[in-house]
């Protein structure tokens, strides 16, 4: 089996995700997925967006392994064999809408502590954690607290933390719906970035068309609960996404289907 060790010391690429045929029913009855079935290629970039209590935020968690269905599979791996048991699984992260830091600990020990928690040495661990942290912005912030910072540096902080252990697999759950518009934006920007550097896989939840399209290379739209896919498209812009794309005549004509398959869900 890789350890952590190994897997910190080279550069990883993103792997697959395949859920077939997927059913989740919660204890009182609620059906919140109905046969989803989802292939995400490694390292496409793909939102996930659709009305409140559709089941996105349950398929993250099943895709994560922290979630089991009641009928389906979702594996990982570019040859759909790969289960959550296997090393793999040990190579996927998590940000949510909370940004959950530790008070106690200052922005560079936040971010190393995912490498803390798996046994490298703590040299290496805050140099990683100061090279994720200088990617996302902040390393002129690395001996503030969390309670010193603003909410999009506390999201930023949660970004390079997740980033340090060079996932293949990156999930986010609506993690700048709670910023103001101009700090979400610039959050996007970076994350695009990072992607573009990293060519890791990330699924991303989010309720803005504009962020979808913005920040995706291809976008899911799910239906009311229980939740079902009810559109799937690439979506067709440049690889290099600037502020000034969103005012484009063909920006907008990317966010009209999206916006349309919301609709329908009204």
């Amino acid at each position: 089996m890789a350890t952590m060790q190994a897997v910190f010391e080279q550069q990883q690429h993103g792997v697959g995700v395949h859920a077939q045929n997927v059913h989740r029913v919660f204890e009182n009855g609620v059906v919140a997925l109905n046969g989803i079935d989802l292939h995400v290629a490694p390292g496409e970039f793909l939102a996930i967006l659709g009305p409140s209590g559709c089941g996105k935020s349950t398929l993250l968690r099943l895709i994560a392994g922290l979630d089991q269905p009641q009928a389906g599979s979702v594996r990982l791996g570019a040859d759909n064999s790969v289960d959550h048991r296997s090393p793999v699984s040990s190579q996927i992260a998590y940000v949510f809408q909370d940004a959950h830091l530790l008070p106690w600990r200052n922005v560079l020990d936040n971010a190393a502590l995912p490498l803390e928690l798996h046994g490298i040495d703590r040299v290496r661990r805050r140099d990683a954690a100061r090279e994720a942290l200088t990617r996302v912005g902040l390393g002129d912030a690395l001996s503030r607290y969390p309670n010193q910072l603003s909410g999009g540096m506390r999201m930023r902080v949660s970004l390079a933390r997740a980033m340090v252990t060079k996932p293949r697999l990156l999930l986010m759950d609506e993690p700048f719906a709670a910023l103001d518009e101009i700090t979400r934006q610039r959050l996007d920007e970076q994350l695009r970035e990072l992607w573009m550097h990293s060519r890791m896989t990330v699924i991303f939840v989010t309720h803005s068309t504009n962020e979808a399209v913005f920040l995706a290379d291809r976008g899911i739209v799910m239906s009311k609960r229980p939740g079902r896919i009810i559109a799937d498209q690439r979506i067709d812009l440049p690889a290099e996404r600037t502020f000034e794309m969103r005012a484009t005549a063909e920006f907008a004509m990317q966010t009209r289907w999206i916006s349309a398959a919301l609709r329908d869900q009204d």
